[in-house]
């Protein structure tokens, strides 16, 4: 299979793709390779993926549509994977419009490259935080996503309604799955693990807002590329909904187009998160007590049953796997082992 992944430099791409590659696929990664965090974690992960012989980088932005409209036309790839946009809910606070050009047009642009060379399967990342302001556990697909409350979470919503648009209008297939706190090996700087494990171990302080009391429904990022990987031939069709007894699809009446949560439904209280870092790492974590960060939510919590009526599996790596995972990793690459 040919795939076309945007964002392959990032860390969940990068996973994907050394996945795919594994499994004999071709993939062409189109990273613009920004500076939100350090470019040489990105370099790092497209100078791993290019020893392998069918895999492609291309360095350009999403908002160079007659780059990204040639590089799909050239390929013509079976499937397209949309990963890459300005994430990070706290920084949508300090630089916006990132998430208006790369998020917002970046997507348009892609979008209007597939209307004229249509893949079988259009997949595109989206994200818990549009579920917002809701109260309600678990999220399930079909909750109301009009309360955003923050600029990230609310161009993630707009992606969403543009990719519908662009399924009924032009018959892209199109799956939209919404990520639940992903971490693992070569995870984000400026993503909690990360910085937990950062400051702990150069012994300064770590800041945990809400004073401790949120919970995340971590996923880890293995599982979350094996529901993507599976949800490849989870083909949305409009008038098809899923059987599975209990499980209401998010499936569009209009258009082949659905949402998917990927995510285990099984959140973690922030404190015991932090008190499996600090048992990994052997080391008491000094804390900064901090009230909550404007545009944070103080749960998430998914329903899993659409995804695992989709693919028959659903996450179940435990953060005690998880952690100690991303903490062997970090101490590599600190030393400059981790290939």
């Amino acid at each position: 299979m040919k795939v076309f992944i945007t964002g392959t430099a990032g860390f969940i791409g990068f996973h994907l793709a050394r996945r795919l590659l594994a499994e004999g696929h071709e993939v062409v990664g189109y990273d613009g390779m920004t500076p939100y965090y350090d470019v040489s974690l990105k370099t790092a992960r497209h100078a791993i993926l290019s020893r392998e012989p069918r895999f492609r980088a291309v360095e350009a932005m999403l908002e160079d549509a007659a780059r990204l409209e040639a590089e799909i036309a050239a390929f013509s790839p079976e499937s397209v994977v949309h990963l890459a946009a300005q994430a990070g809910v706290r920084y949508s606070l300090e630089a916006p419009e990132a998430y208006v050009s790369a998020n917002l047009v970046g997507t348009f642009n892609l979008l209007e490259s597939l209307r004229r060379h249509t893949p079988r399967h259009f997949l595109f990342a989206s994200t818990s935080s549009v579920y917002g302001g809701n109260d309600e556990f678990p999220f399930a697909e079909a909750d109301r996503t009009d309360f955003p409350v923050s600029l990230y979470a609310a161009t993630k919503k707009a992606g969403e309604a543009m990719s519908h648009s662009y399924a009924h209008l032009f018959s892209v297939p199109t799956t939209c799955f919404r990520f639940f706190t992903v971490y693992g090996p070569w995870g984000r700087p400026d993503m909690a693990l990360f910085k937990f494990v950062s400051a702990i171990e150069q012994g300064a302080p770590i800041d945990v807002y809400g004073m401790g009391r949120m919970r995340r429904d971590f996923t880890y990022v293995d599982d979350l590329v094996a529901s993507i990987v599976a949800l490849f031939d989870a083909m949305p069709v409009a008038g098809n909904p899923t059987q599975a007894a209990g499980v209401v699809d998010s499936l569009s009446p209009v258009a082949p187009w659905r949402s998917v949560n990927i995510a285990g439904g099984q959140p973690v209280e922030l404190m015991d998160f932090i008190a499996t870092i600090e048992r990994h790492m052997g080391q008491t974590a000094q804390k900064r007590m901090l009230p909550m960060q404007a545009g944070d939510v103080t749960a998430t919590e998914a329903d899993a049953g659409l995804l695992e009526a989709l693919t028959g599996q659903r996450p179940t790596t435990g953060i005690d796997v998880g952690v100690a995972a991303f903490v062997d990793w970090y101490r590599d690459w600190q030393g400059g082992r981790t290939g």
